[in-house]
C-alpha cells in the first residue's frame, strides 16, 4: 500500500489540514481514468477547482475502491499558542499535522511495506528533504518516503480533495454543510478518520 499525503489551507486562512489518504497505486489510477472520463476534467485534479458535485463523485469513487484516509485538521481558533505567546508557524504546524496523520497510519500497516509520497510543493525543497528524512526514520525498514509533484501523482490529487473537504468544513466555508453531508457516510465507516490538532509539540 501507498499513503499518498497533501495539505490544505493555512492558520492565514483559519486552519490547516492534512490527509494521509492509503490506496494502490493502481486504484488511484483508476479513479483519475473514471473520473475524468465522466467529469472530461484536464489538468491537475484541485479540491478547490471542483465543483461540490464533482467532489461528490471522486469521493463516491474513492470509497468504494476501498481508500481509507487519517485527516489532521487543526483550526486557528483552538491552536495552543508558543510559550511566547505567538501562534506556531506554517512549517511547524505542516509537520506536526503531516506526523499526525502518517503516525496514525503506521501501527495500521502491520509491518507491511508501506511507501509514504508526500506533495513537495508547498515548501522550498531543501525544507521538503528534512520532512521526508523525518517521515522515513519514523519508517525504518518497513517503506520508503519520497517527494512527488501533484501534477504528476494520481494518488496526491486524491488527498489534495480530501484534505480541502475538511478544510472546508473547519473553516465553515459556503459549501461546508453540503461537503459535510458528502463525507458524513465515510466518517461513519471510518473510511475517513479525523485526528484534533490543538497543540504543536
Amino acid at each position: 500500500m501507498t499513503i499518498y499525503c497533501d495539505e490544505s489551507g493555512g492558520l492565514n486562512a483559519g486552519a490547516m489540514t492534512f490527509a494521509a489518504v492509503m490506496l494502490t497505486p493502481e486504484a488511484a489510477a483508476d479513479i483519475h481514468k473514471r473520473f475524468r472520463g465522466v467529469t472530461g476534467l484536464r489538468g491537475e485534479l484541485k479540491g478547490s477547482r471542483i465543483s461540490v458535485v464533482e467532489r461528490a463523485y471522486l469521493l463516491e469513487l474513492f470509497d468504494r475502491a476501498g481508500g481509507r484516509a487519517w485527516v489532521a485538521v487543526a483550526e486557528r481558533d483552538t491552536l495552543a499558542k508558543n510559550a511566547d505567546g505567538t501562534m506556531p508557524s506554517d512549517l511547524a504546524l505542516y509537520g506536526a499535522l503531516l506526523n499526525s496523520a502518517v503516525g496514525h497510519w503506521l501501527p495500521e500497516t502491520g509491518g507491511v511495506c508501506t511507501d509514504v509520497v508526500i506533495d513537495d510543493g508547498r515548501y522550498d525543497p531543501k525544507i521538503l528533504s528534512h520532512v521526508r528524512a523525518e517521515i522515513q526514520a519514523g519508517l525504518g525498514q518497513w517503506g520508503r518516503a519520497s517527494l512527488a509533484d501533484s501534477k504528476r501523482s494520481d494518488g496526491v490529487q486524491i488527498a489534495d480533495v480530501i484534505a480541502n473537504s475538511l478544510f472546508n468544513i473547519a473553516v465553515k466555508s459556503p459549501r461546508a454543510a453540503r461537503i459535510e453531508r458528502i463525507i458524513e457516510p465515510m466518517l461513519a465507516s471510518k473510511a475517513i478518520r479525523v485526528a484534533e490538532q490543538t497543540r504543536v509539540p
